[in-house]
């Protein structure tokens, strides 16, 4: 940001007041390439919001929700304007002679992450909060594991992410992380009070290795269970990692849904690395919700290492639409990447790859989770 941003004017940053018409019509967006990674916040991988210490107009549970903050300008409720978001009360000083908050004065709220892993970067959007925005803010992490309760959780040593820092009003605001950890939760903080539309927090998740073992045979793509979305040749309708969240799609947007391709003799492909080395012996393919838009025909591939040499786990299949697809493998195949393509377009909803993970993959991913402070 600019000196005037952080020292001259201290509402340089606001956004003008809403004069009707679309309200994201001068919303200030971010391109932040992190944001291709899964958001570890997601309340479809299990995240919640587990505390807060004001939330007087505005629930912090808003900071998690999926969609886009909305805003109503009629909307008003017995302790003002209703907003989609975590709003906190204006903080006040001591007395009449220092009627401003002390410097250190802020408002919390702690995040359990869905699946713990490594922070790569952080957006703090505060749609529609316009000249109630927070002047600054902070974002600490600590990794605590089971499930400790707010009291323990305040108790905890936090790590600094993002250390006070001024924000836009009604902006996408991102931050780029560097810190080889990985975490559980994360705790976000607004200098000194005012409004946050909504909270992501991208990274990588790196599941504690002696529960999957624990399980046997488990999914070896899932998002929870350390599976990532690597790359695509298209993302124009929604983001591939959808193909590997846990649970059903539940609408039709959901999934992976790629732009009709009008290319002949080319398809559409999207690629995943697994949480570590696995032995995949059974998959399943779902189009649930994908009726006129489902992948005609599909086909896996799989490769053991970077550098492997790509082979058929499945042969070019007829998909059909809103579907549930079982395949029993003759033999295992032990993997460390995938690669599904689609013929010649169309939207896949779920993947799942159902095996356990060799001796080698679990000593890998011991290994990573004892470097990373598990």
């Amino acid at each position: 940001m600019s000196e005037l941003d952080t020292h001259q004017d201290p509402h340089a940053n606001d956004a003008a007041p809403y004069s009707g018409g679309d309200p994201y019509a001068d919303y200030r967006a971010g391109d932040f390439p992190f944001t291709e990674l899964v958001d570890l916040a997601d309340r479809r991988l299990g995240a919640g919001v587990v505390a807060a210490n004001d939330e007087f107009f505005a629930e912090r549970e808003n900071l998690l929700v999926r969609e886009r903050a909305v805003f109503d300008p009629e909307r008003f409720g017995h302790k003002g304007k209703i907003m989609d978001g975590w709003e906190t009360r204006r903080r006040r000083g001591a007395d009449a002679e220092n009627v401003f908050p002390a410097p250190d004065d802020h408002d919390w709220a702690i995040v359990r992450l869905g699946a713990p892993g490594v922070v790569r970067g952080i957006v703090v959007d505060t749609a529609h909060f316009r000249g109630n925005y927070p002047q600054k803010v902070s974002v600490q992490a600590t990794a605590v594991e089971g499930s400790p309760s707010p009291a323990e959780l305040l108790d905890a040593k936090w790590e600094e992410l993002v250390p006070p820092t001024p924000v836009r009003g009604h902006a996408a605001n991102g931050f780029a992380i560097d810190v080889e950890r990985r975490f559980t939760h994360v705790r976000l903080c607004q200098h000194p009070d005012g409004g946050v539309a909504r909270l992501r927090v991208h990274g990588e998740v790196v599941p504690d290795p002696e529960w999957l073992e624990l399980l046997g045979t488990l999914d070896l793509v899932s998002v929870l269970n350390g599976g990532t979305y690597e790359d695509a040749s298209d993302r124009f309708y929604s983001s591939p990692t959808q193909i590997i969240l846990p649970g059903t799609s539940r609408k039709m947007d959901d999934g992976w849904e790629n732009r009709r391709r009008r290319v002949r003799d080319t398809n559409d492909w999207v690629r995943f690395r697994l949480a570590a080395q696995g032995a995949v012996r059974a998959v399943e393919i779902d189009t649930a919700y994908l009726k006129g838009n489902s992948a005609g025909w599909i086909a896996l591939q799989g490769r053991n290492g970077e550098s492997g040499e790509w082979f058929e786990i499945i042969p070019r299949t007829r998909l059909q639409p809103d579907t549930l697809h079982r395949f029993k493998l003759p033999a295992q195949a032990v993997v460390t990447h995938v690669r599904l393509d689609a013929f010649p377009d169309g939207g896949v909803a779920r993947m799942r790859l159902h095996g356990t993970l060799t001796e080698q993959g679990a000593a890998d991913l011991r290994a990573r989770f004892t470097t990373l402070g598990g």
